[in-house]
């Protein structure tokens, strides 16, 4: 089957939505099918397969600055006809972006996936009545969590069916781990800004510290709330170890040398990429207690859940996994067959079946 894939944020930039199609598209590739990828490149991209259709702006939603094409419609209505799909898989079909561009242009059966959620999305009401076509124009649609599929289905009528991001499980699970300082580590991996919570997470590490003079925090991500470490003192501050932007393919490495991994996003988080990845390492989780997370941590089970903008309930529950060996293994081995839910071969065999439906029903 020839697949086109259609990327809505800038190829070049670090995202899960990206990391999603990339990955995606190479267990397509495995199993046979040719594909195709478009995206907004603000770089030339060096993957095989995969069209820039434009640079890309950057454009603020839903707490960060998502980098969209919203001018690269004939660019991307040209390498489709180039390309001859026998379907089209636009990712946010309705973000006015590539995703949205190949749904119009296609002339073949569009799959649309659906991965971000907010909790007010006062535009996508506004936009609903001139969205409604694109919408329409959609063979099947698929959401990456009961979250996003909340997120469209409020404004929209029809049938979503949820497939869950695929996350590559064995290559968390075998890594070795990397050369990293001494001590019991605490891991933050996202981008640093105030939607992913690293402010809160340096406050919660700050409270640790103080009671765990082994504690330290490894952090791979940057982003504008770097700064955030200039709050706390010079003493904690020696004891974060700041990576800055490590490509993904890089990670695992990271997660196989820490004790802990920490996700204290604020909200508006459709999935939690960074916790599969962890938990499919073994480590045990602390994360947020919002939609989209706790739909992949339960907690108490696969880890701990803690309330939004909290670091004294962050710090509570880090010291409690640092200190309570049981539980830090249980949360371990529980995640690890969490994570199996979510690995590509289950995910790639439900995308692959939404392709058959759709073309066969062409």
């Amino acid at each position: 089957m020839r697949v086109a894939l259609a990327c809505p944020y800038d190829w070049a930039a670090p995202g899960g939505v990206q990391v999603h199609i990339r990955q995606l598209a190479e267990r397509l590739r495995k199993r046979g099918h040719r594909v195709l990828v478009v995206a907004p490149a603000s770089k030339d991209p060096a993957d095989d397969g995969v069209v820039g259709v434009g640079r890309p702006l950057r454009v603020p939603f839903n707490g960060s600055r998502a980098p969209i094409a919203p001018a690269a419609a004939r660019r991307v209505k040209r390498a489709l006809e180039e390309f001859g799909p026998d379907v089209v898989h636009a990712h946010e079909p309705l973000a006015p972006s590539t995703g949205m561009h190949a749904t119009r242009a296609a002339s073949v059966p569009v799959v649309g996936t659906f991965h971000a959620y907010s909790d007010r999305g006062f535009a996508l009401t506004a936009a609903a009545p001139l969205l409604r076509p694109t919408w329409d124009r959609l063979a099947l649609r698929i959401a990456v969590s009961e979250a996003a599929r909340d997120f469209v289905a409020r404004r929209f009528d029809g049938p979503v069916r949820i497939i869950p991001n695929g996350v590559e499980v064995e290559k968390f699970a075998a890594a070795a781990p990397a050369d990293l300082p001494e001590g019991r580590r605490i891991l933050f991996v996202n981008r640093l800004e105030p939607r992913k919570g690293f402010a809160v997470m340096v406050q919660a590490f700050a409270l640790v510290a103080a009671t765990h003079p082994d504690a330290l925090l490894v952090v791979a991500g940057d982003g504008p709330e770097r700064s955030a470490i200039r709050k706390v003192p010079r003493s904690v501050r020696d004891r974060i170890d700041l990576l800055g932007n490590v490509p993904h393919d890089l990670l695992p490495p990271y997660h196989a040398a820490c004790e802990v991994f920490c996700a204290p996003a604020t909200g508006r988080e459709s999935f939690g990429i960074v916790l599969v990845e962890a938990m499919s390492a073994g480590l045990p989780v602390v994360a947020t207690d919002i939609p989209g997370y706790r739909e992949v941590v339960r907690d108490g089970e696969d880890g701990l859940l803690v309330p939004a903008k909290d670091p004294g309930s962050t710090a509570r529950a880090l010291r409690h996994l640092l200190d309570d060996g049981a539980d830090a293994k249980r949360f371990s081995k529980a995640g690890v067959r969490r994570a199996a839910r979510f690995s590509w071969d289950t995910v790639t065999r439900e995308v692959e079946a939404a392709y058959e439906e759709v073309v066969g029903g062409a």
